[in-house]
This record gives structure tokens, C-alpha cells and sequence, in this order.
């Protein structure tokens, strides 16, 4: 053992983007980061960069930080049964993808419905996400589906035992707005963050939540606003654009149609710093390894929005309505990080000129807590590209 810090120091980066949407790039190309944390964002001239025990030389490419899924659907370890497919998460990493958020454990087989089961399924998934990292990969998992029976001391003892998340209210046995809602106060009386299926049903069981009840249920997080798979009708969606405060999320497995239509209402509202990203996946629609890129892409073309703006939905702002400590360039926050380049043979002058015409950019290399996680990923176009672990 020693007591040496960890300290990482990335240098010759040629593009930093924050995640902050008021200040999408930051001026500096090298950032430090000890045990795990950023220390110091800024000219490497400016910077104490002696002593690194890991030093990576990003040869010009992009940093970013490492992006978020706020919906998918986990199970347990890095296997969903909803598609028998292992490494999904894995996958996801070379996505750029470095912390998960679960809408709820809703694919596992004979998810319990009683309340005790229900707690003790929550329970035991937020543990072993904790104790386990498939790839490094942070999942932020334990959120149980409510159901009828629940009471107050239920939500209690879930955030006692390390519980923050409800899975989407819809999915269970509560599809009254007055139920749901007095479940959701509950859940946050105690520190626990809320999300609402949002638009028709998309598993048995599930059914449909139109616009009055997300507004009278109050969520933390307005989840899929662009349907998962069905979205709701187009006033109804500028309805809870307009009204809500919650974050509202855009997902790969929604309407894309709705998608843009939720980003220029809330552009015209002043509210895009309200907009985050999620996949929700696994799914029907299967597994999405760049479906958060293939999002900020999709946005920045079609809604004519900064590439750097963009990637701010996925990141920074993502991290600000979940109140997460990742996803921010900036001292304190964790070192996770996702270093890009520009696509080989893509058009474009740069990465963000590619991106906003439509492109994928390639992954060179992840970082989660000050580590490197993964190298070229396997599933993006190769970039132009690639850092250097020196």
C-alpha cells in the first residue's frame, strides 16, 4: 500500500468540451486529475503535471466527458435476459457511455410485484451494482417499479438501505395520477429521485400516461417524453414542455419525430438546459451500444443545434438533473472521460462540423474514476485519431 496519489494527466488535448450548456468549450488543453477527481482544467504550462502515474497523450483529439445513459432498463451483472445477449454494457463503454441510470429492473424474470419482494429485488440490484462494474461502467440501478400496498415506511426503508431511484411510474399497478403522486412526495421526502413513463405502452402490463397525469404525478424526470415506443400527441408534449420544471428526457427507443419537436419547443421556451439523453435500452428495439451518440448526432443535424451543445444534453445537463457527481469538466467532479476523434473519411473540417452534418464520431479511449477503461472502441467508425497512454 501507499499513499502516493493517483494522479492522471492528459495533455495535447485539441478540443475540450465542458458538458456546461452556458459554456459547452472551455479554453486549455490538459486536465489533472488525482485519485480519481479532476484537480486542475487548463494550459499544461499553467499546470503541475510532474509526478503522473498515468500520463496520456490525447494527440489533438477531443475530450468530453463521459457520456450518460439517464434510461436503460439492467437486470443483473452485464447479461439482460430481454435480449439474451452478454456484454451489452461492455458494449456500451465503447459507446462512450461511462454511468447508466435504471428506469427500473423491469426485464428481470418473475420480477416480484408484492411489496416485499419488490423492495428486497430493489435492494439487492443497487448492491450489486455497487459492488460490481461490468468494464468500470458506474450503474446506478436498485429502482423498484411502486405498486398498490406500498406506504410511507416502504420508501423509508428503501432510501435507508441505499436506495435513490424509482423504476417508471406506469410500469406497475399504480396508474392514477393521485396514487402516483403521493408515492412520488413519499419517495422524495426520503431522497429518492423520480421518473414516469411518458406516452403509450410499450411492455404487457404497462399502459398509457398522457399529459395530465405527468403533471399531476410530479416526477423528478418526465421519462421518454418522445415515447417509449408510442409518443403522446403533439400538443401534449409542448404541454408538458411548457409546465414542466422536471427534466425532460429524450430517448433512442422514441419517436424521432417527437424527439425534434420536444427540442425546438424547449429551445423557444429557453429551457434546453431541461433536456437529457437516455437509450432505453435493453428493449424491443434491442440494444443501443452508440445510441447516445447516434442522439447528440441525430439533434445537432436535424435540430440544427452546436455539436457542443448537444453533447451537453448527454452529459453535463444529465448531470445536473440527477444530481450526479460526473459529467462536468470542472475541479471536483470525477475524472470520467471520453476522448474522440473526428471520424476517418468523414466530411466535415472538424469533429463538431462532421457531427452536426449527421456523423459518428470514432472513440479512441474512455476513462472512469482516473482509469482507463477502454482503448479504440470496437463499435464506432475508427477515428481520424487516438490518444497514447504514455
Amino acid at each position: 500500500m501507499t499513499d502516493t496519489p493517483r494522479k492522471l494527466v492528459i495533455r495535447k488535448i485539441g478540443l475540450l468540451l465542458s458538458g456546461k450548456i452556458e459554456q459547452p468549450i472551455l479554453d486549455g488543453d490538459c486536465i489533472v486529475a488525482l485519485d480519481g477527481k479532476i484537480s486542475a482544467v487548463g494550459y499544461e504550462a499553467d499546470l503541475d503535471t510532474d509526478e503522473a502515474t498515468t500520463l496520456i497523450d490525447a494527440q489533438g483529439t477531443t475530450l468530453a466527458p463521459g457520456l450518460i445513459d439517464s434510461h436503460v432498463h439492467p437486470v443483473i451483472g452485464d447479461y439482460t435476459p430481454r435480449q439474451q445477449q452478454l456484454s451489452w454494457i461492455d458494449s456500451t463503454l465503447h459507446g462512450g457511455v461511462t454511468t447508466l441510470i435504471s428506469a427500473g429492473e423491469v426485464h428481470m424474470p418473475g420480477r416480484p410485484k408484492d411489496v416485499v419482494g419488490l423492495k428486497a429485488m430493489a435492494i439487492a440490484s443497487q448492491r450489486w451494482y455497487e459492488n460490481f462494474r461490468p468494464s468500470g461502467v458506474k450503474v446506478h440501478a436498485g429502482a423498484p417499479v411502486i405498486e398498490h400496498g406500498m406506504v410511507e415506511q416502504d420508501f423509508k426503508d428503501l432510501a435507508e438501505a441505499g436506495v435513490k431511484l424509482l423504476g417508471e411510474v406506469g410500469l406497475g399497478s399504480v396508474k392514477d395520477g393521485k396514487t402516483a403522486r403521493q408515492m412520488v412526495d413519499w419517495a422524495r421526502k426520503y431522497g429518492i429521485q423520480s421518473t414516469i413513463h411518458t406516452g403509450g405502452p410499450s411492455i404487457p402490463g404497462s399502459g398509457l400516461i398522457d399529459a395530465d397525469m405527468v403533471l399531476e404525478t410530479g416526477t423528478d424526470v418526465v421519462g421518454h417524453i418522445n415515447g417509449g415506443h408510442t409518443a403522446l400527441p403533439d400538443d401534449q408534449i409542448i404541454c408538458l414542455c411548457d409546465g414542466c420544471k422536471s427534466a425532460l428526457e429524450i430517448v433512442h427507443n422514441g419517436n424521432e419525430r417527437a424527439a425534434l419537436l420536444t427540442l425546438n419547443t424547449t429551445r423557444e421556451l429557453g429551457k434546453l438546459d431541461q433536456l437529457i439523453l437516455g437509450t432505453d435500452g435493453p428493449a424491443g428495439s434491442g440494444v443501443q451500444p452508440l445510441g447516445i451518440l447516434r442522439m447528440i448526432a441525430m439533434l445537432s443535424s436535424l435540430g440544427n443545434i452546436p455539436a457542443e451543445t448537444a453533447f451537453c444534453f448527454g452529459t453535463g445537463n444529465t448531470a445536473r438533473q440527477r444530481k450526479l457527481d460526473t459529467g462536468l469538466i470542472e475541479p471536483g467532479f470525477c475524472a470520467d472521460f471520453v476522448l474522440m476523434d473526428q471520424a476517418q473519411n468523414s466530411p466535415g473540417a472538424t469533429i463538431l462540423e462532421s457531427i452536426q452534418q449527421g456523423n459518428l464520431p470514432g472513440v479512441g479511449m474512455t476513462i472512469i474514476d482516473g482509469v482507463v477503461t477502454s482503448h479504440r472502441s470496437r463499435n464506432t467508425p475508427p477515428a481520424g485519431r487516438i490518444p497514447l497512454l504514455t
